[in-house]
């Protein structure tokens, strides 16, 4: 890009690491945001802002799109319908990185739910065993500013459908597919539109190149059958809960390596606390595969999975006061991810609600035998409420502090078992915060006020 004009359009996170980096490679750019505040920001750091609006589009060689600006739906944004009226090539930042770094080995990752872990503990495992890993994408830094040396390591990237939609050469060294369920269908019209987008990671492999990929849903069953079924593919599936003829699976939280066709155990889950769970126990045998692909021995993987220290806002330990665990899931964003956190503990009062991306807690209903009660906040309130009602015990608390501290009453009183007071919102946060993350720290922070109030002293007395 270098003596050509990039248009940049949307200036958060990735947009601003898009902008540093092409003005580092001599581009010259004209930036722009629908939000003032995010255009003031930019301009304080040096990023040259220009109305997209007024400009003469015939200079512009290149839009850039954030992943948070919509290309196709709802509508397509007026400045994406003004590219594409003047010819001019839409792209995202992985797009500039594989142009710029063709020969880097990637690692990439996507599913509807368990990418960031997933994307964590492959880099993780890599760098017990040694080998150079950088980090980013989805998670971590922009892959804009990911150090393009040294030359060896290896990129490991969590990659959104946002993200995957706006590529047409990624080549992945491993591609993981963790599952596939409806998410995102706002923005990509259809589950068959997601789907197309989650695709693109398998695009431009080559027959040395590996696709890890889950088995446990009907989609992840069906593109396994049709990829196997291609002679120039290297398929590795993985499942939970049944074993495999030729792949990596776990059974009672025992993984197996039957990779060539013979199984043998490599570890026990079970012990490691940020693995919890069944749906982490996809994520580890998703990891251990990948990492297998890019040739560590299972002993090697055995012995760095121990050290794996999870991630903020995944089914995060927070504190247990007075008898009671408080578990901070502020990244179920949705029904799916909600259910697989309902399915990691018993005798759950369930903290729920926020923007929902859609009213559906089918996946949900098999898991509330072990909720003794749920709180319910933000806009999805008044529909969950309707969902579970003749199903469990349900309080409209409106916000979060008093879900808090209404869940955390009747844990105290409830004396049976070990109660949990759970954040699994099964929705977006936009409603009351700014993002999953916020969510999850005011929850943490509720929790630091209740451990130190004197309700919890007196109770734990």
């Amino acid at each position: 890009m270098a003596e050509r004009t990039a248009a940049v359009l949307g200036l958060g996170r990735t947009g601003r690491s898009v902008c540093r980096a092409l003005r580092d490679g001599g581009a010259r750019v004209w930036a722009w945001d629908d939000d003032p505040a995010r255009r003031l920001e930019a301009a304080g750091a040096g990023v040259p802002i220009v109305d997209l609006g007024v400009c003469n589009w015939d200079r512009i060689d290149r839009l850039v799109l954030s992943p948070g600006v919509p290309l196709t739906h709802p509508r397509p944004h007026r400045f994406v319908r003004r590219a594409q009226a003047a010819g001019v090539p839409i792209v995202g930042d992985l797009e500039l990185l594989v142009e710029n770094d063709p020969d880097r080995r990637i690692v990439g990752v996507t599913g509807t739910n368990g990418k960031s872990t997933t994307t964590t503990l492959i880099a993780h495992l890599l760098r017990s065993a040694g080998e150079g890993v950088q980090l980013g994408g989805n998670i971590g830094l922009p892959v804009l500013d990911l150090l393009p040396k040294p030359v060896e390591d290896i990129y490991v990237l969590e990659m959104s459908s946002y993200q995957l939609e706006l590529t047409e050469h990624l080549r992945c060294a491993v591609a993981v597919i963790l599952n596939v369920s409806p998410d995102h269908l706002e923005r990509h019209g259809s589950l068959a539109g997601y789907v197309r987008a989650k695709h693109r990671i398998l695009h431009n492999q080559r027959a040395s190149d590996w696709t890890v990929l889950g088995v446990d849903d009907d989609h992840g069953r069906k593109l396994c059958r049709k990829l196997a079924a291609k002679a120039d593919r290297r398929v590795l599936p993985v499942a939970v809960g049944r074993p495999l003829d030729d792949g990596v699976y776990v059974i009672d939280g025992q993984l197996y390596d039957a990779i060539g066709g013979s199984a043998a155990p490599v570890l026990d889950l079970c012990p490691i606390g940020s693995l919890r769970g069944v749906h982490n126990w996809q994520n580890a045998a998703a990891a251990y595969g990948a990492a297998r692909a890019l040739g560590l021995a299972p002993a090697a993987i055995a012995a760095g999975m121990p050290d794996f220290e999870g991630l903020a806002h995944r089914l995060e330990p927070v504190a247990t006061v007075a008898g009671v665990q408080f578990v901070n899931d502020s990244k179920a964003t949705n029904s799916e991810a909600a259910a697989r956190a309902l399915a990691s503990f018993d005798a759950i009062y369930w903290i729920a609600g926020g923007r929902p991306k859609d009213c559906e807690l089918a996946p949900v209903l098999p898991w509330l035998d072990r909720v003794r009660h749920a709180y319910l906040i933000g806009e999805a309130a008044e529909g969950f409420a309707r969902t579970l009602e003749g199903r469990v015990a349900c309080t409209r608390s409106g916000d979060l502090p008093n879900a808090l501290r209404q869940a955390a009453s009747a844990a105290w009183a409830d004396g049976k078992g070990n109660p949990v007071v759970l954040l699994a919102p099964a929705c977006a946060s936009f409603d009351q915060f700014r993002d999953f993350e916020e969510r999850g720290e005011i929850f943490k922070a509720l929790v630091a006020e209740l451990q130190a109030g004197p309700v919890a002293a007196d109770l734990a007395s």
